[in-house]
């Protein structure tokens, strides 16, 4: 039976000679070409995120047992030029006076943390309450923590986005629509 530095040696080196074990490399950890399966299929890259600069940050002080134990730590660092706006949330507590008595129209979007199409509706939601600052208010109700509000309006899938205007639901659009189906139903009610 191999040694533990041996097994790290095989897995951390190419095999030769000197370290050859009875083990065989775990799938994982067999390096993969530099060119990625995107890439050579025409289809575009994700390049949004990246690792930022390794440091080696070294354990000896904190594990005198394994003096070079070291791990390669990194950030990942968003590269996008601009975030999405973060939408205030409304509850069962603040509807009332948030949405109901607000002025003017108010665009609310029913969602869940684990709904995919939320998630992609987001930046959307984000990009028109900038575009229509001062003449539409925005706001989020999470159908998990207020489940009253949903089941009140009917909503029975998300995303759903509704219209309020001086109280009462003038729109509903359903699912994760574009950006111009929702500027359309917006200015209807400005």
């Amino acid at each position: 039976m191999a040694s533990v530095t041996e097994s790290i040696a095989a897995l951390s080196f190419p095999t030769t000679s000197r370290f050859r074990t009875s083990f065989s490399r775990p799938a994982m950890m067999i390096s993969q070409p530099a060119v990625s399966s995107y890439s050579r299929r025409g289809l575009p890259e994700f390049k949004g995120l990246k690792i930022q600069s390794y440091s080696l940050i070294s354990f000896a002080s904190t594990n005198s047992r394994y003096p070079r134990v070291s791990k390669h730590s990194g950030r990942v660092v968003c590269e996008a030029q601009e975030t999405a706006i973060d939408i205030p949330a409304v509850t069962d507590e603040t509807w009332q006076s948030l949405v109901l008595n607000a002025d003017g129209p108010v665009l609310v979007e029913f969602w869940a943390p684990w709904c995919g199409p939320c998630r992609m509706i987001d930046p959307v939601i984000g990009e028109l309450a900038q575009q229509y600052a001062g003449k539409l208010k925005c706001f989020k109700l999470n159908t998990d923590d207020s489940p009253s509000i949903a089941s009140q309006y009917g909503i029975r899938s998300i995303p759903t986005l509704m219209i309020f205007l001086n109280g009462e639901k003038k729109d509903a659009v359903i699912g994760a629509v574009p950006k111009t189906t929702l500027s359309a139903s917006i200015e209807r009610f400005l």
